[in-house]
C-alpha cells in the first residue's frame, strides 16, 4: 500500500514525500538552528528550517539529474521519493549499455558538484559577514559532501552504479557487474555499522554512531536487494516456456454441440478453466466458456463448438523456448489471464498463467509459497505483494 505523500511533480515526474522525511527535517532544522544562534534566535531558527529545505532542495535536483538521464535515453521514471535517508528516483528499467548506465549513474553527483561551483562562487563574490554569505557557502559544502558521498564505490549509492558500469563494460556480463557492486556495497554497509558502533563506544556520541549504523543498514538492506533481483533477473533468461507450462487443460471435439459440450465439462467441479477444440487430427481453436453466453440457449443443439473457437491464429501464443522474462512481458503487456504455448509443429504444447510462473520461481529460488497463496494468484491474476515481476521483467532483456 502507497503510504508517501504525492507532492507535485517536475518535468512531469510525479514527487512523494515519505512521512519519515519530516523526522530528518526536523534534526536538520536543529542543527542549523544551533549552529547559526549567534545571529539571534528568530534569525537562527528562521535559517534553519530554510537551510533544511535547502538541503532537500538540493537532494531533489540530484535526483532529478539521474532522472533526466534516463529520460534522455527513453526510459521511463516513475516518481523522485524524498525520505529518511535522501531521496530515490525510481527508474523503470536499465540501460542498454554500459555507458548509458554510466551517464544515469554520474549525472547526479555531477548535478551536485555543479550546484556547490556555483554556491561557492556565490558566496565568494558576497560580503563575508553576510548571514547569507554563510548559508550560501554551507549550502556549497553540503552539495559537496552530497556528491562525494554519493560516489562511494557500492551500491545503492552512485558509485556503486558508476563502478557497476565500469564492471559491466569489462566483463562484458551486466549481471556479474551487479552482483560485484552490491557485495562492494554490503561490505561497506557492514562496515559503517562496525563504524557507527565503534564511535558509540568510544566517544559516547549516540546520535552520530546510530545515524552512521542506519546508514550501513540501509546500504546492506539495499545491496542485498540488489542482489536478489539481479539473481531473480538471471532465472527470468534461464527458465523458457516449456519449464513453466502446465497440461491443465483440455482438448474436446471440435463437432460437437453447444448442449453436449455444456452438458459433459461446465457442470464437471474438477474439469479445468482451459479448453482446446480439436477435429479430424488438428487444432480448431480455443473455447472461451463467456462466448456461450453470446449464443441463445434454443441454438445450443444446433451449433457446434466449431462456430465459437478462437483460432491459434488469433489468441496469445509463444513457443516452447519463449524465455519466461519475455514470457511475463507478454502477458502484462496484453493484460492476459493466461497464454498458450506450441510445439515446433503448431500443437498446443502446454498453457502458463501468473501461478505457474511463481510456483516454478518459487521452486527455482527456494521461496516459500502455499497452495492457496498459488490459487489466489490464479483466481486475481496478479503477482504476491513485494514480488514486482512484471517491472523486473521488464528490465531484465536488453
Amino acid at each position: 500500500m502507497q503510504t508517501n505523500w504525492r507532492i507535485g511533480s517536475l518535468f512531469g515526474i510525479p514527487l512523494f514525500l515519505d512521512p519519515l522525511w519530516f523526522v530528518i527535517l526536523g534534526l536538520a532544522t536543529l542543527n542549523f538552528g544551533v549552529a547559526y544562534q549567534e545571529w539571534g534566535t528568530v534569525t537562527a531558527w528562521s535559517a534553519g528550517i530554510i537551510m533544511a529545505l535547502l538541503l532537500f532542495g538540493s537532494v531533489l535536483l540530484h535526483e532529478l539529474g539521474h532522472s533526466l538521464a534516463a529520460r534522455s535515453q527513453g526510459i521511463k521514471v516513475n516518481s523522485i521519493t524524498l525520505f529518511l535517508f535522501g531521496g530515490i528516483a525510481a527508474i523503470e528499467e536499465e540501460s542498454k549499455t554500459p555507458g548509458k548506465a554510466f551517464q544515469v549513474a554520474i549525472a547526479g553527483p555531477l548535478v551536485s558538484i555543479a550546484l556547490f561551483l556555483l554556491l561557492r562562487f556565490v558566496s565568494d563574490i558576497a560580503p563575508d559577514t553576510s548571514p547569507i554569505t554563510v548559508m550560501v557557502g554551507d549550502l556549497a559544502r553540503i552539495n559537496l559532501v552530497l556528491a562525494l558521498f554519493n560516489l562511494i564505490p557500492g551500491l545503492p549509492l552512485d558509485g556503486g552504479q558508476v563502478l557497476k558500469a565500469v564492471l559491466w563494460q569489462v566483463t562484458g556480463n551486466r549481471f556479474q557487474a551487479v552482483h560485484l557492486a552490491a557485495r562492494a556495497g554490503q561490505i561497506l554497509g557492514y562496515g559503517a555499522i562496525a563504524l557507527g558502533f565503534a564511535v558509540d563506544f568510544l566517544t559516547r556520541e549516540l546520535v552520530i554512531g546510530l545515524w552512521i549504523a542506519l546508514l550501513g543498514w540501509f546500504g546492506v538492506r539495499n545491496a542485498s536487494s540488489y542482489d536478489r533481483v539481479t539473481t531473480l533477473q538471471e532465472t527470468l533468461l534461464e527458465l523458457v516456456a516449456t519449464d513453466v507450462m502446465t497440461r491443465d487443460f483440455r482438448v474436446v471435439d471440435a463437432k460437437q454441440t453447444l448442449r453436449s459440450f455444456a452438458d459433459s465439462y461446465l457442470l464437471d467441479s474438477t474439469a479445468p478453466e482451459v479448453y482446446f477444440a480439436a477435429s479430424d487430427g488438428r487444432y480448431r481453436g480455443m473455447v472461451a466458456i463467456d462466448d456461450l453466453r453470446l449464443v441463445e440457449r434454443s441454438e445450443w443443439e444446433t451449433q457446434t463448438l466449431q462456430s465459437i473457437v478462437h483460432p491459434l491464429t488469433e489468441i496469445a501464443t509463444i513457443t516452447e523456448l519463449t524465455s519466461l522474462a519475455d514470457v511475463i512481458n507478454k502477458l502484462e503487456n496484453e493484460q492476459l489471464p493466461r497464454i498458450t504455448v506450441l510445439s515446433p509443429a503448431g500443437a498446443v504444447a502446454g498453457v502458463i498463467d501468473r501461478g505457474d510462473i511463481v510456483r516454478e520461481l518459487a521452486q527455482k529460488l527456494n521461496l516459500q509459497i502455499t497452495d492457496a497463496e498459488i490459487k489466489r494468484i490464479k483466481e486475481e491474476g496478479s503477482y504476491p505483494p513485494g514480488l514486482q515481476l512484471a517491472v523486473i521483467a521488464r528490465s531484465t532483456n536488453l
